[in-house]
């Protein structure tokens, strides 16, 4: 299948870490941490640790911290679906075709739930046909930008004459939590909100991109390293010290898998700092410098970041003749999956 285009989008209110520092500081919950705990928000926040700026969809985002269940879900249902018809609305544009010409739309998230999902709120929002077919993905975590292309790969083989879309939205600050817990308070250093769309046909679109080769691996056993639980009815995300290592490990692996045409350039899931200097010397001797813009810009946003990091790979060199790029993601599961974007 061929791309046709890609778009992001943010939310408007953006914020350095410094000045999440200085909200921390006024916000309620700062009294319920321990010293060591405000000592590592203040490093993290205070020094250089690979983000520049986030952006928050979350309204007054001094009280995510004290808001109720409900309150963070009804924001997720407000804000997540915003955020993928902007970037739906902007791709449409970009391949010069209209919502109605859509025949599938697939949305995957994991920072919040709603039934019927996200694509019934996009479908209505941009006026999709009524008989366009809607699938939601949810809970693949950071990783789920790609099993969603492959969903997609699927629907054109079944149906070559449609056009595809395809959304990874994430509404991470409808899902921040904070206590004394390091996985807990480096997860609210990180994470941040945005979306990216993708468009999709058997033909080949203005990019001349291909998308094949897909692969995935999952390693249940490292199953509670990285993920999503229930605290207060809230959702807790779990990140044990050794993501960096099992994420290198499980992209060493897929790598290894990924056969003998060349690679030009890999794309990865921006993760962290730590996660990107991990990955460094698998796919050395590879740049991950876009996954490193892509970061500092916005911070980790989940499952978008990797197509975040594909529009900045796009923005400095053309799809060439002598290798594909290589796009990995991984995540909860602990899972990874991969892809190549080729001519």
């Amino acid at each position: 299948m061929y791309l046709q285009a890609l778009a992001t989008d943010v939310p408007p209110s953006s914020f350095t870490q410094t000045e999440c520092w200085e909200i921390l500081q006024r916000s309620p919950a700062r009294a319920r941490l321990s010293k060591r705990s405000r000592l590592i928000l203040h490093s993290i926040l205070t020094h250089d640790h690979g983000i520049a700026t986030r952006h928050f969809a979350m309204p007054a985002i001094e009280r995510v911290f004290d808001r109720t269940p409900d309150e963070l879900n009804a924001t997720f249902r407000t804000e997540a679906p915003a955020l993928a018809g902007r970037a739906l609305a902007a791709a449409l544009t970009q391949a010069g075709i209209r919502a109605i010409d859509l025949d599938a739309l697939i949305i995957c998230t994991c920072t919040g739930y709603l039934c019927p999902g996200i694509t019934s709120y996009v479908a209505e929002q941009l006026g999709l046909r009524t008989d366009a077919f809607l699938q939601d993905l949810v809970g693949l975590g950071c990783g789920a930008a790609i099993p969603s292309l492959r969903v997609a790969s699927h629907v054109l083989a079944a149906q070559p004459q449609a056009t595809v879309a395809c959304v990874a939205v994430e509404v991470c600050s409808a899902a921040f939590y904070l206590d004394d817990d390091p996985g807990v308070l480096i997860s609210a250093c990180l994470f941040s909100d945005g979306a990216a769309a993708t468009i999709w046909r058997v033909t080949p679109g203005a990019t001349g991109l291909r998308a094949f080769d897909f692969n995935t691996l999952h390693v249940p056993a490292d199953r509670d390293k990285l993920r999503f639980e229930q605290r207060d009815g809230k959702l807790r995300n779990l990140l044990d010290p050794a993501v960096p290592t099992l994420a290198a490990s499980v992209v060493e692996k897929l790598w290894a898998a990924r056969g003998p045409r060349p690679v030009a350039r890999v794309v990865a899931h921006t993760g962290g700092r730590d996660v990107l200097a991990a990955l460094a010397p698998v796919v050395a001797p590879h740049s991950l410098d876009a996954s490193v813009r892509a970061l500092r810009s916005h911070g980790n946003m989940s499952s978008p970041s990797v197509l975040f990091a594909l529009e900045e790979t796009l923005q400095e060199t053309s799809p060439i003749e002598d290798g594909d790029f290589w796009l990995v993601s991984f995540g909860a599961g602990f899972s990874a999956h991969s892809c190549r974007l080729g001519l």
